[in-house]
């Protein structure tokens, strides 16, 4: 029986709503008889009994019912706010006018008329003052459970340092104590945020962690730029404590839970690239229901593409590839994150026309993305016949599979090496460009997506650069004056996504890549967020530009006009530059240089193609060196593709 009870009163209690209900009935009538007694100083003469018992129904009747039609009692007094204060405001001025009118009418003659002021006042004062003490009682609890917490800075005073602040204290698992903010608002300092003091700038970390204890620092700036962000990896670092960032933009938008998105600081928030504002409707209706096959699916952007191409709730996607392993685990990514999105993985290689028609003939695919291709611009440099075998006969293979099974849109995944190319990758990359072009005419839409690097793939820099930090160095950077842009794999898929919603068939789409970037200052920001120190913890080393590669990488030729799209990250290339003659006869010339191995040949051909090639002094050496005889290679080659790799 003590039991029972015992579990509905815990069952009473824990019910809100009902505790809310309560708590205004009390209200209601405490400020009724309040005002009354404040009215005749405590002593209420028997003639205006009356005038109270009519009074006191009617208060509590009219106001509970306001205050139900506002919400009012559904606030949760936990999280009470700005703006449950407002609707508590509202509600109390609403249930005193509405009450006023049938207290007049009914009550007899000579109703005071300042009852109603002071009952406002103090049903006002009342309602407000149980909201915030109940959750000042809750902080005030909970924070003396977390004595023993990690002591922790927050770096940011603004919305979201208010917000880390608020779930840390609603949160005693987290086991934090904020003992002080560092904003680099010089006016913040000294004042009191909720209690807890802005102890001064970004620059008097050092001195903050040395007067607190503090054993690590919340970054809550999630609107800061780059160099923002590199300035507080500064100071912190001078501070010598750890650090840590809570969620970006992008991740705030989307609801996330701050004190749930604490993390470490990476590259990506040194990038500070904005979240992509994408058309979903648009986007929707090329995808929803469709079939949509990518190739070289298991790459980064391949499959960066399949995770982003489920959100629109396509029939299928077909993930077709030539690396068996990635692929596998690709599906099994698929399945567990998309269970309700058919994934079919299909193995395959582009150079074979036989195997992509067998796959397109049977899934009959709406739309297809050509990402399949070979990246690595060094290794190229040494592997041109393999390069053209797979970039070039492999987009035509595709393209033509995709015309004769009856797509819809085909998307090529193209490069800004592919402007004014130094690089057989470059090369290969523009001469896919054109042979899109030279099919526009199809009832398929043909379209290129260009773009620079992404962060964090496949080759990268990014994840050399983690080895050799975390081999102790040294870092090795081509140059220090090496350019490239970037953007994050995530950007770049729902931007390509978004650039080939609105292909109407021959364009080639650039994607806003922002600024360039050093390498040099990439390798060091690295450095930095390992919690090391560039040039005295871990060295960098300069190993000279590599075959093919350029200082400096450009998005659009000097011959092709830029024109805007409705989305302020694409824009359109006009000027297609397809050459003369039967793109298909020029392929076949590229074929039989390719299978006699004739290097020179090749590499006039692409010259020819592609006017704006400007081969490497490397591969000018190779072609000479290349003899094309049946022995293939010439002994001289060896010590060429081991500086091409290195």
């Amino acid at each position: 029986m003590d039991q029972q009870l015992s579990r509905a009163s815990r069952s009473f209690f824990n019910r809100p709503h009902l505790l809310n209900c309560i708590a205004e009935l009390l209200i209601f009538i405490g400020a009724g008889l309040g005002a009354f007694l404040l009215r005749f100083e405590f002593i209420i003469p028997l003639t205006y009994l009356r005038h109270l018992m009519i009074a006191l129904p009617i208060w509590v009747v009219v106001k509970f019912a306001v205050f139900h039609l506002n919400g009012v009692h559904r606030r949760w007094w936990r999280f009470f706010s700005v703006n449950d204060a407002v609707r508590l405001g509202i509600a109390n001025v609403t249930g005193s006018l509405v009450a006023a009118a049938p207290i007049i009418l009914l009550t007899p003659p000579g109703f005071p008329r300042s009852i109603p002021i002071v009952d406002f006042f103090l049903c006002s004062v009342g309602t407000a003052w149980v909201f915030l003490a109940r959750r000042a009682i809750r902080e005030a609890i909970a924070g003396g459970n977390r004595r023993e917490g990690r002591n922790i800075i927050i770096y940011g005073a603004g919305s979201a340092g208010v917000t880390l602040l608020r779930e840390m204290r609603a949160n005693p698992a987290l086991g934090c104590v904020v003992c002080g903010f560092v904003d680099d608002n010089p006016a913040m300092k000294g004042m009191y945020v909720h209690g807890v003091r802005v102890m001064g700038r970004g620059s008097d970390l050092a001195a903050v962690v040395a007067k607190t204890g503090a054993e690590e620092v919340l970054i809550a700036t999630p609107s800061a730029s780059g160099d923002q962000m590199l300035r507080i990896l500064n100071c912190c670092q001078e501070a010598g404590v750890h650090f840590r960032t809570v969620c970006t933009m992008g991740e705030m938008i989307e609801g996330k839970a701050l004190a749930s998105q604490i993390r470490e600081v990476d590259v990506h928030d040194l990038l500070c690239r904005t979240p992509a504002r994408l058309d979903h409707h648009e986007i929707r209706a090329r995808i929803e229901n469709k079939v949509v096959m990518v190739t070289g699916a298991a790459g980064s952007i391949g499959s960066e593409l399949c995770f982003q191409l489920a959100r629109f709730k396509p029939a299928l996607i077909v993930g077709f590839e030539i690396a068996e392993s990635a692929l596998f685990h690709l599906d099994r990514e698929m399945q567990e994150k998309f269970p309700d999105v058919p994934f079919y993985p299909e193995i395959g290689s582009v150079q074979s026309p036989r195997r992509l028609a067998e796959v397109m003939k049977f899934y009959k695919p709406s739309v297809v993305y050509h990402s399949a291709a070979y990246k690595h611009v060094p290794l190229m440099e040494s592997s041109i016949f393999e390069a053209i075998d797979n970039n070039v006969f492999g987009t035509w293979n595709v393209a033509l599979a995709a015309r004769d099974c009856g797509v819809n849109d085909f998307v090529l995944i193209s490069s800004d090496k592919a402007v004014r190319p130094s690089s057989i990758m470059g090369a290969t990359k523009r001469l896919d460009e054109l042979l899109i072009l030279a099919l526009r005419e199809q009832k398929t839409r043909y379209m290129a997506v260009r773009f620079g690097n992404v962060l964090g793939s496949n080759g990268s820099v990014i994840p050399l650069f983690k080895s050799q930090i975390a081999a102790g160095g040294p870092v090795t950077v081509t140059h220090p004056e090496m350019r490239r842009y970037f953007m994050t794999i995530p950007e770049a898929a729902q931007l390509v996504l978004q650039a080939s919603a609105m292909g109407h068939g021959g364009e080639i789409f650039v994607l806003d890549m922002g600024q360039p970037l050093k390498i040099i200052d990439l390798a060091r920001n690295l450095i930095l967020l390992s919690g090391l120190r560039p040039g005295i913890d871990i060295r960098i080393e300069f190993t000279g530009v590599r075959p093919g590669e350029k200082l400096f990488e450009e998005l659009n030729l000097f011959d092709e006009e830029t024109v805007p799209t409705h989305h302020e990250k694409i824009k359109i290339f006009l000027g297609n530059g397809v050459p003369d003659g039967d793109m298909a006869d020029h392929l076949k010339t590229l074929r039989a240089h390719c299978d006699a191995r004739d290097m020179r040949s090749v590499v006039l051909f692409l010259k020819d193609m592609v006017p704006e090639y400007n081969p490497s002094a490397h591969i000018l050496r190779l072609s000479m060196a290349y003899t094309g005889h049946e022995n293939g290679a010439d002994r001289r080659l060896t010590p060429l593709r081991r500086f091409a790799v290195r």
